[in-house]
């Protein structure tokens, strides 16, 4: 079915994330009680009565000159734009300040169906405050409490009134899902826009500019992706703030929800520490994943330049042989264009299949090369391997004794099924079994 495009706007901390996180059922934004904590847009799924909705949330939106303030009001307007229904939200405590006149004055002119909810009536002695509300010429106040999901039904019922059943249509195509991850300030939010050709998040010089995983959709050649543009993980002893700690767990997730993970480098400052336990997180999360070195530009180079910093890759990464390199400029667009390119076809290696009679064929040849080894006296024997699953792709090898199995001899194997057949960009899992 094709979603409702549902737009939350209105000004810092009168509840609209809480809201967004109650409408897509799990926690998406962060929701804390400090204005502006969500400056860029937050895209999400859920569903009401069986019915298709996708939310985007918005940072607040001011008219002062605080930091960000003018690059959270453009992503709110292009959210307006972007959305089939708006939701502009208002606090029953604050009652209506001049910021939200300015905001109604602003909606009035999207030519949007627009409802107003005045969030915070928490109690039915609230209900009368609502009143005041109507001055903002958006018709009729929906009172309802983020707190405790009250109000939110008929809210939801309007809209559906307005956009009957029959605007949904056939089911959403397969997506392949990529996470961008780093240390902050690497220039991921940068690679966003320029593969997408416009400003689609906030990009700053600030480290931690981008504190939400935002999903974003786009079409390459026919090929659906969704890009998760993670918050920048820091070291545990900079998470100071409860919003950076919410934004590094967000991160985890990001990494967990994706098929391929594209791990950004900066060519200016080099590998760090942070980067390779980045790297850990996503590898040993089993997923697809590239090295993608930004900045690329900004290196005065020769020709020994890129095989120089692809040994120092290699060298520091080891347990990231499987991954392709791709050297970047987010500025210039250079080799941009290659990424999906490189992500579809991580994705199919991430979810290649190979039959069992070609896998045995390849054991038979790699014992004979490399005999299994013995251990006090005992030899190993190995009988046979098949693929259990998929994504990443994971294989079973049934010996005699699996205790005789050493690890040495495991990764031969695995080597031996990447010579064979195409795995780039994929950690491969083999699990060793007595054969019964």
């Amino acid at each position: 079915m094709l979603p409702l495009n549902i737009a939350i706007v209105g000004r810092p901390n009168v509840g609209k994330s809480t809201i967004f996180n109650r409408l897509a059922g799990e926690r998406i934004s962060i929701v804390q009680d400090l204005p502006g904590v969500t400056r860029d847009r937050v895209y999400a799924k859920g569903q009401w009565l069986g019915r298709q909705l996708r939310l985007i949330d918005t940072g607040g939106i001011e008219f002062n000159n605080q930091p960000f303030v003018e690059q959270i009001r453009m992503q709110a307007e292009i959210a307006v734009e972007e959305a089939d229904v708006i939701i502009m939200m208002a606090s029953v405590t604050e009652g209506v300040t001049e910021t939200d006149e300015m905001i109604a004055h602003l909606l009035q002119r999207a030519k949007k169906l627009v409802l107003l909810a005045v969030n915070k009536v928490d109690h039915p002695d609230l209900q009368a405050e609502i009143y005041d509300f109507y001055r903002l010429g958006l018709g009729d106040p929906y009172p309802i409490s983020g707190a405790h999901g009250l109000g939110l039904g008929d809210l939801l019922e309007e809209i559906y009134r307005r956009f009957p059943l029959e605007d949904e249509g056939k089911e959403e195509e397969e997506v392949i899902s990529f996470a961008l991850i780093g240390r902050p300030n690497v220039g991921k939010s940068s690679l966003v826009n320029a593969m997408l050709g416009e400003n689609r998040v906030i990009v700053s010089n600030v480290p931690g500019t981008t504190r939400d995983a935002i999903d974003t959709y786009f079409t390459y050649e026919d090929t659906q992706f969704r890009i998760i543009d993670t918050a920048g993980i820091r070291k545990k002893g900079k998470v100071s703030e409860a919003t950076e700690k919410y934004s590094v767990m967000r991160s985890m997730g990001a990494i967990d929800r994706s098929d391929v993970t594209l791990l950004v480098l900066n060519a200016e400052e080099g590998i760090r520490d942070q980067d390779k336990t980045i790297a850990g997180y996503a590898h040993e999360a089993g997923k697809g994943l590239i090295i993608v070195v930004n900045k690329w530009d900004k290196l005065t180079k020769d020709n020994h330049t890129m095989t120089e910093f692809e040994q120092k890759i290699r060298a520091e990464f080891q347990f990231l042989s499987y991954a392709p390199i791709v050297y970047v400029s987010a500025m210039t667009k250079q080799r941009v264009t290659q990424l999906p390119a490189f992500i579809q076809k991580v994705y199919e290696n991430f979810h290649r299949r190979i039959s069992s009679s070609l896998l045995n064929q390849v054991l038979t040849e790699a014992i004979r090369i490399n005999p299994a080894p013995s251990d006090k006296g005992r030899k190993l024997r190995v009988y046979y391997m098949t693929q259990v699953s998929t994504a990443p792709p994971t294989f079973v090898v049934m010996v005699n004794d699996e205790e005789l199995m050493h690890f040495s001899y495991e990764r031969f194997l695995s080597n031996q099924i990447r010579d064979a057949f195409e795995f780039t960009g994929v950690p491969i899992k083999i699990i060793t079994r007595n054969r019964r």
